[in-house]
C-alpha cells in the first residue's frame, strides 16, 4: 500500500470537522450531478454514478443530498456546466502527483492548482509526464485486526479480485475497475465491514520520504485536497506509518 493510500485511510478513520465535511459533501454532490448528467440517473446502468453514490454513502452523506444531486444531473441543471480536468506535477522530493478537478471555470482552477504547487515547493508538469507511473484500480480496505485473511480472500477472489495485500493492520483488495463494484458488494455480503473503497490511481513505484520531506508533502496534499474544485489527489510517496500517524495527529 502506498503512503498516500495509508494517509487517506488514517484521515478517514479520524473523521472530519463539520466545515471539512460540508466541503466534502459539496464535492461529492458535484461528482454525482456530473455522473448523472453524463450517463443518466439510473446507477444500475451508470457505473460512474453508482460509484459516486457509494462513495457519498461511505462518507455518511444524507440520502436527501444524494437524491437532489441526481435530480440536478438528470434535469440538466441550468447555469452550471462542469468539466473534468487532470493536472500532473511533482511535489517535494520529486513525488509524482495527479490532481483530478471538476470545475465550471477552467482558468480559475488552473491558476489555483499552479499556485498550490508553486507555494509548496512543487511544479506542474506536461500531460502524461506523471500518469504513466500509475494505473487505475479498484481499492478496498478491510481491518486486518477484525477479520481473517482467508475469509477476506475467499469473498474477494471469488468475486473477481486481482490481489490482496496486507500492510500493518489493513488488508487492501485490488481489482480491475470493471470488477470493483462486484468485489465490494461480495465482501459486504460476506459480513465483512469495509473501511474504505474507491476507484483510485495506484502507483507502479513509490518514493520513500524522510520526515522533513514528508511534512512538506503533506502540506501540498492537504492544500490540493482543500481546493473547492479538486475532486481527487493521487501520489506515489511512501512514508513509515508511525510518521503518518504523527503527522495526522
Amino acid at each position: 500500500m502506498s503512503g498516500h493510500s495509508k494517509w487517506a485511510t488514517i484521515k478517514h478513520k479520524k473523521g472530519k470537522t463539520d466545515a471539512a465535511r460540508g466541503k466534502l459533501f459539496s464535492k461529492l454532490s458535484r461528482a454525482i450531478t456530473v455522473a448523472a448528467r453524463e450517463g443518466g440517473p439510473d446507477p444500475l446502468m451508470n457505473m460512474a454514478l453508482a460509484n459516486a453514490i457509494e462513495k457519498a454513502k461511505a462518507e455518511s452523506m444524507p440520502k436527501d443530498n444524494i437524491e437532489r444531486a441526481i435530480q440536478r444531473g438528470a434535469g440538466g441543471a441550468e447555469g452550471v456546466n462542469y468539466e473534468s480536468i487532470v493536472y500532473e506535477g511533482y511535489g517535494p522530493a520529486g513525488v509524482a502527483i495527479i490532481v483530478e478537478v471538476l470545475t465550471d471555470n477552467r482558468n480559475r482552477s488552473a491558476a489555483e492548482v499552479r499556485n498550490i504547487f508553486s507555494k509548496h515547493g512543487g511544479q506542474l508538469a506536461q500531460p502524461g509526464a506523471v500518469a504513466w507511473g500509475f494505473e487505475r484500480r479498484g481499492s478496498i480496505y478491510v481491518d486486518a485486526t477484525r477479520y481473517e485473511e482467508d475469509d477476506v480472500m475467499t469473498a474477494a477472489l471469488d468475486a473477481g479480485a486481482d490481489d490482496i495485500v496486507q500492510d500493518g493492520e489493513q488488508f487492501q483488495v485490488l481489482t480491475e475497475p470493471s470488477d470493483f463494484a462486484a468485489v465490494r458488494d461480495a465482501i459486504v455480503a460476506a459480513g465483512i465491514e469495509i473501511d474504505n473503497a474507491d476507484l483510485t490511481m495506484i502507483p507502479k513505484n513509490t518514493v520513500k520520504l524522510e520526515e522533513s520531506d514528508a511534512r512538506k508533502t503533506m502540506k501540498i496534499m492537504d492544500a490540493l485536497e482543500d481546493s473547492d474544485d479538486v475532486q481527487e489527489v493521487y501520489s506515489n510517496f511512501d512514508i513509515p506509518e508511525e510518521v503518518l500517524e504523527a503527522l495526522a495527529g
